[in-house]
């Protein structure tokens, strides 16, 4: 028997942003690369624990478990004739609508409908809802779409009834109440596989001293129910078109756009000899005529920081080959190396001859390179934000640096895994200690700095901020910012509370300088430095000569600190494999009895490493595990770090 083809609360938030895209969800074969994004499933499972944590405000709330519609409806219709009820996960259905309501209040004729969410938000500025403009705001325009829509949903299922809509969110303003409260909502997984949050018992304190504000939201709601949608449709005549089409299976045709580029309903040459389809490809075909043969050409987004790819879109301007010089007027900026346009000029100009061959500006780099004082330091940061804190006095989403690795080389070219540091002991605030072993590392001579992108810089800003605000007493606090200032330039944050700064000894950012002086066509656009790496790797015969060999962490060659006679060049079909495809696999030998919370074969990306790090503060993963999972964490940020040494060592032998 097949499943009724219901409109819900996340079909009709995805149809928002592209309506062709109910023909493809939930269909086996278009793969949705979103099922597998690390990043996506850190923010899920913090989604989890912060609706545990908002039924926790609701003693008397009784749990609607079961998935099966009718039996789901059933229930709720049961329940709602009381005169007075909260239900979690709550069932109502309209013709053909559904949404499942993460926390409803009935008493009499009034409905409060909380849609709880894991995100953070000013509880005494609302004013971030809406832009300048009085629409609402970019950055909130999906998550009000998600409560008008089930307020429109509630009301059609009970027009007599007054209904209020929150969102519920992690309040900003709010300090944990105690030690160890992200602790108490342990995710776990049933036997269908699907993840679930068992609870510890919370304290008194820990259920009254509420970290999420409930927010009214009806007057935003208001503000979409003023707008116009798709050939003038009102707001209830939009979700009526969606949900018909969704209901008889009917493919909205597409209205391509910018937001293509990010479409998760796209697979691999690959994929789809294997049966699957690609939403992606579908869309491209139907709009503007494609064969299978156009996808083998680079596309207009791939093309690095364009700004105007609807306006070229709207061009009929698809592919690279199509785009003119007039399209992208490739100007300077007065700097060293390629402007942002001259770069995508660079970008399309190679696409446009063929060329594959590597751009390397070696008389700009040198000037750099001549600029840095040796030893260099290239580190690299692990870090963390949880929706529910791990510590008394923290607020939620504060950031957490649990890690770092450092490398040094040296002025006679040799390389070592000079230090690392990792924390990652249940319920302990690492940043003070995080940052006491950095600068014991770094301080010792004035040696250039190297970071990749800006997030090291952003997390030295934010421990500073904790440092300044925190009321306990901290010995070595001046001498700790004091440091942060030295070998940092100050975020937005900072500036706001009057203190700017650039510091003497600040960070060099490599993914400048790859913008700036490099650039390969196998990266495709990104300078990412899990493309930029293998592209240094495939053009540098010195690398190659070098990391052919098994020298990393070898008797006599490379000191490593978790590697032990490491090969980093491996070869496959004239190519050099990507390091971080053949990091070390976890958990080889599993004992006898040993249970597994964590889903991670290897570790070697970021998302994965923060989704780690959160699950490993639960006391019921095992010494087996903990101990795996602190080996992987440590071999993939000493990778992200011997990868930057290696993109230097390239540039320094081309």
């Amino acid at each position: 028997m097949t499943s009724p083809r219901y409109l819900t609360k996340s079909r009709f938030v995805m149809a928002m942003d592209c309506p062709t895209k109910l023909f493809y969800t939930g269909k086996r074969e278009y793969l949705n690369q979103s099922n597998d994004d690390p990043f996506l499933d850190s923010l899920a499972e913090g989604g989890f624990q912060v609706g545990a944590l908002a039924r926790e405000y609701f003693p008397d709330g009784i749990l609607i478990e079961t998935m099966n519609y009718d039996t789901a409806l059933q229930k709720t219709a049961e329940l709602l004739k009381r005169d007075k009820v909260t239900i979690f996960e709550a069932a109502i259905k309209h013709q053909n609508l559904f949404i499942r309501v993460d926390v409803l209040v009935k008493d009499g004729n009034h409905f409060d409908l909380i849609e709880v969410k894991a995100k953070s938000i000013d509880a005494t500025d609302l004013d971030q809802f809406t832009n300048r403009k009085g629409n609402i705001s970019s950055d909130w325009k999906s998550v009000i779409y998600d409560v008008a829509f089930q307020k429109h949903v509630l009301q059609s299922a009970y027009p007599g009834h007054l209904i209020r809509p929150f969102l519920m969110m992690a309040d900003k303003n709010s300090l944990s109440p105690s030690d160890g409260l992200n602790q108490k909502f342990r995710i776990v997984k049933d036997d269908n596989g699907r993840k679930r949050v068992d609870i510890l018992p919370l304290t008194d304190i820990e259920k009254n001293h509420r970290i999420l504000a409930q927010v009214p939201v009806d007057r935003f709601i208001e503000i979409l129910h003023g707008q116009a949608f798709t050939d003038n449709r009102s707001f209830s005549d939009e979700i009526k078109y969606l949900s018909d089409h969704y209901e008889k299976d009917i493919k909205i045709n597409p209205q391509v756009s910018k937001n293509c580029g990010a479409c998760e309903f796209i697979c691999t040459s690959e994929e789809e000899s294997n049966g699957f389809k690609s939403g992606y490809k579908e869309c491209w075909k139907s709009a503007f005529g494609w064969q299978d043969s156009d996808f083998d050409e680079p596309d207009i987004f791939e093309v690095w920081d364009c700004r105007s790819k609807d306006n070229l879109i709207g061009d009929n301007i698809l592919k690279i080959a199509d785009i003119s010089m007039d399209d992208i007027n490739p100007v300077p900026d007065g700097k060293a190396g390629l402007s942002r346009r001259e770069r995508q000029w660079l970008q399309i100009e190679k696409v446009h001859n063929g060329d594959t061959t590597t751009f390397f500006d070696a008389v700009s780099m040198k000037t750099e390179m001549d600029s840095w004082t040796f030893p260099l330091h290239f580190i690299d940061f692990e870090t963390a934000t949880t929706a529910i804190p791990f510590n008394k006095g923290r607020k939620p989403y504060e950031g957490i640096a649990f890690q770092f690795s450092h490398h040094i080389v040296n002025e006679d070219g040799s390389v070592e895994h000079a230090g690392e540091f990792i924390n990652v002991e249940r319920g302990k605030f690492p940043n003070y200690d995080f940052i006491r072993e950095f600068k014991k590392q770094l301080e010792n001579d004035e040696g250039t700095i190297f970071r990749f992108a800006d997030h090291e810089n952003t997390y030295l800003n934010i421990v500073y901020r904790q440092l300044k605000d925190d009321l306990e007493d901290i010995g070595d606090r001046d001498d700790l910012c004091a440091f942060i200032r030295e070998i940092t330039k100050s975020t937005d944050r900072n500036e706001e509370q009057g203190e700017k700064w650039l510091g003497k000894r600040t960070m060099v950012d490599m993914c400048v300088l790859v913008k700036r002086y490099f650039y390969d066509p196998s990266t495709h656009g990104s300078n990412s430095i899990k493309y930029v790496l293998p592209a240094v790797l495939n053009s540098s015969t010195f690398l190659q000569d070098k990391y052919s060999k098994p020298i990393y962490g070898a008797d006599g060659g490379i000191k490593s600190l978790n590697f032990k006679d490491w090969q980093w060049i491996k070869v496959e079909n004239g190519k050099v494999i990507n390091p971080y495809t053949f990091l070390p696999d976890l958990f080889k030998e599993v004992p006898n009895g040993i249970s597994l919370l964590n889903d991670e074969k290897t570790l070697n990306n970021g998302g994965a490493a923060l989704t780690t790090y959160s699950r490993m503060q639960f006391a019921e993963m095992s010494d087996y595990e903990r101990e795996e999972l602190t080996k992987g964490l440590l071999r993939y940020c000493e990778l992200d770090t011997m990868a930057m040494v290696m993109i230097y060592e390239a540039w320094g032998n081309w």
